[in-house]
């Protein structure tokens, strides 16, 4: 794309730019390629401004930013405006011709549930026929349906990124595709641009606030899904959905709680074979086997059925894709074991609604002992849920064991403490503190007998533990299995 017609593109105006192609765009100056664009974003810690110099050592060939620093000048061509983020992801768009537009694209946000929606979304999608892509954050999948990942510096995929991918998505004949729509993502137009058929909401709780400061603030961006959307699918049971209603040219509802709703389960049963369910629906009565643990989850399969529906699955396509449905990586992963060896689960749950859901859920289903690994994550990343998880977890398992989760920065031994302390006002005793997470895992898995289940919490799929400064290969199944083996048959039951 030549330089003066994405200005254009832009709004801004393309008098006297040189006639220069661009190849790309970016804000990381480490990132930058021959023929890029740099976008000089000011940050809560760094100014863009001061990385023009080497991202032009690098070869870009304009900058883009909301205004040079006092005294300073720019040897090459600068293009001001008002927002540098929204024009990094507008420049995105442009360089990439709006891959969206070319695709049937269904968002998911919410606190819990927006991976296992997705998922299930893009699971029945492909079931009715659709060529379908996934941007979710266990990885991103083509149609072909393998699994990827960005390269480490790509953890959390910035606009530049989303747009590539839908691209790519569509160069291989996709015809749509399922991306989770988190609140940095929307606060941070890392999705802006994003021609949205339809945004799903799961629910709201507690998250983020070291990066929202209100639960209201969180909120207010997540809505931007459904404001932005041309059909809503909204979770009655969620008391928040009350203000997103309308908002939306068209909306459909669902409720696993009884509740009245378009999509709407009941005689609902879990069972060693997963979950079974009655469906009322616009598409009509049905009844439905989720191979999944946790009632939770029909309340997610109810979302993605009426997304799927409205882009044209039907109730055969439905059931039978809700029947082959394999889960998630990470997500209720039970790890394989001998015989005689207890259940090991493997989840993200990292709140305490979500650990509360998951032990619940777990509870109901072992016929022995429950127990818990579980760590808090470091840094300003909400300090406050370090209490409440070790209440969670020593009031609905039978013992817990407190481990490191990301502490970055922070301490290991304060957030220990922190858990611990909410354990104890809580009137328990049933925990340990063991800091590192492979020695805790192994610890819970030796104590256990046959008809006991542990939950590793926490980590679910992420491929590393941020230790300190250290960000380490991590594999949570892996330890899972590796512990069981060095187990063999199950040991003495420990108080």
């Amino acid at each position: 794309m030549r330089l003066p017609d994405l200005a254009a593109a832009l709004g801004l105006s393309a008098a006297e730019l040189p006639d220069l192609g661009v190849r790309g765009v970016t804000h990381n100056a480490d990132w930058v390629t021959a023929g890029d664009l740099f976008v000089a974003i000011r940050g809560a810690r760094f100014d863009g401004h001061a990385f023009i110099a080497q991202a032009q050592e690098r070869g870009v060939v304009a900058v883009i930013g909301e205004g040079l620093p006092a005294g300073e000048t720019c040897a090459l061509p600068y293009l001001k405006v008002p927002d540098a983020r929204a024009a990094l992801a507008d420049a995105a768009c442009a360089l990439h011709g709006h891959p969206s537009r070319e695709l049937r694209v269904v968002g998911v946000t919410g606190t819990d549930g927006k991976t296992t929606t997705s998922w299930l979304t893009r699971h029945l999608l492909r079931a009715a026929g659709l060529k379908t892509g996934l941007l979710s954050t266990v990885g991103y999948e083509l149609p072909d349906g393998e699994l990827r990942h960005f390269p480490a510096h790509f953890t959390t995929p910035e606009a530049p990124q989303v747009q590539a991918t839908l691209r790519e998505m569509v160069n291989v004949g996709a015809q749509a595709t399922v991306l989770e729509a988190s609140s940095h993502a929307l606060a941070l137009d890392r999705v802006r641009g994003v021609a949205w058929d339809v945004g799903i909401w799961t629910h709201l709780s507690s998250e983020h606030l070291d990066f929202h400061g209100t639960l209201e603030n969180y909120f207010a961006e997540k809505r931007k899904l459904i404001q932005r959307s041309a059909l809503a699918v909204l979770n009655v049971d969620d008391p928040w959905t009350a203000q997103l209603r309308g908002l939306a040219p068209l909306e459909t509802t669902y409720s696993a709680e009884g509740q009245h709703a378009d999509w709407r389960a009941y005689e609902i049963g879990e069972g060693p074979e997963g979950l079974r369910f009655r469906v009322s629906s616009p598409a009509g009565e049905f009844e439905a086997k989720l191979p999944m643990i946790g009632r939770f989850n029909v309340a997610n399969a109810l979302a993605a059925m009426g997304a799927a529906h409205h882009l044209g699955a039907g109730v055969e396509q439905l059931r039978a894709g809700l029947a082959s449905f394999r889960g998630v990586p990470g997500r209720m992963e039970l790890v394989p074991g001998e015989a005689g060896q207890p259940r090991v689960i493997v989840d993200f749950a990292h709140t305490p609604p979500s650990l509360e859901k998951a032990l619940a859920t777990l509870r109901a289903t072992t016929p022995g002992r429950l127990w818990v690994v579980i760590g808090s994550a470091g840094g300003p990343r909400d300090p406050h849920k370090r209490a409440p998880l070790g209440e969670v977890a020593t009031r609905l398992a039978d013992y817990a064991v407190f481990t490191e989760e990301d502490h970055r920065d922070t301490p290991l031994a304060d957030i220990l403490a922190e858990m611990e302390r909410g354990a104890r006002e809580a009137g328990r005793a049933n925990f340990r503190s063991i800091e590192d997470r492979a020695q805790a895992i192994r610890h819970a898995v030796s104590s256990l007998g046959a008809d006991d289940t542990v939950l590793l919490a926490g980590k679910g799929p992420e491929d590393t533990l941020e230790r300190g400064t250290e960000a380490l290969a991590w594999n949570e199944v892996g330890e899972a299995r590796a512990a069981l083996a060095a187990a063999g048959a199950p040991g003495p039951r420990l108080a």
